[in-house]
């Protein structure tokens, strides 16, 4: 399979107006599955690179990034690409146990760094779909250092959150990257502080996601608040805000 999505891309590259001609003689269907395929091609192929460089100095290759996200499909959930390069900068930095909240794209790349590093990313995902496409992904590219765990999201007391089982619950996490539940769930993306607060180990840095929305800056002072640590809000263009909790004094 590897092989043959290597020889087609090859050969798209051979006919940059495929896709204009395709649309006056190609029907509705065959113009998706030729745009599916393009897709399959184009991430199979960034990914080889991703992995092929994952060991190297930062910065992460931005062009690659970019490659990935188009391939994944799913530009409009997908973490923007200078979010998820710092995500991937943290991971690459961290020394401990790493908890995401929100599977995607991120889940693999982070895993594949974290596969170099020794260290454990553990994935939490409340759409099945979302978790069977992962498994998928994460098998055919021999990433076996993240823990995904599928579950429906469960209501609290003011808010939904994902049922996290008890291995989950176990770590101290030394990174946390936020970008989920859906702003659409009750309460956000709080529940992350209520739920884990006393897995956070000291020193751990929190990136939440969409930081230019209303909610999620509303969030990040209440955070603030509970976690009696300050934030700042990164990348002007697309913002993502980032915590840095307290460390044990020496």
């Amino acid at each position: 399979m590897t092989a043959a999505l290597d020889s087609i891309e090859r050969k798209l590259e051979h006919f940059p107006l495929l896709k204009s001609f395709a649309k006056f003689v190609v029907p509705t269907s065959a113009r998706q599955r030729i745009r599916t395929l393009h897709r399959a091609v184009s991430f199979h192929r960034a990914m080889k690179k991703f992995l092929a460089n994952v060991e190297q100095e930062l910065p992460f290759n931005r062009d690659v990034i970019d490659g990935l996200i188009f391939g994944w499909g799913d530009e409009a959930w997908s973490a923007e690409s200078i979010y998820l390069i710092s995500c991937l900068e943290h991971a690459r930095q961290c020394r401990g146990p790493i908890l995401e909240c929100g599977s995607g794209l991120s889940t693999l790349l982070i895993g594949a760094v974290v596969q170099k590093t020794g260290n454990l990313l553990c994935s939490l995902e409340h759409q099945k779909i979302w978790g069977d496409r992962l498994v998928k992904q994460l098998k055919r590219y021999g990433i076996t250092s993240v823990h995904l765990h599928v579950r429906p999201l469960k209501d609290y007391a003011d808010f939904a959150w994902y049922q996290a089982p008890e291995i989950v619950t176990t770590n101290k996490y030394a990174l946390v990257v936020c970008d989920g539940p859906p702003s659409a769930t009750r309460g956000g993306r709080y529940g992350l502080i209520p739920m884990m607060k006393t897995r956070l180990a000291p020193g751990c840095i929190i990136l939440l996601d969409d930081a230019g929305r209303t909610h999620e800056q509303l969030l990040a002072n209440r955070w603030a608040i509970e976690l009696c640590s300050r934030y700042e809000t990164v990348n002007a263009a697309n913002p993502y805000i980032r915590f840095e909790l307290a460390r044990k004094a020496a």
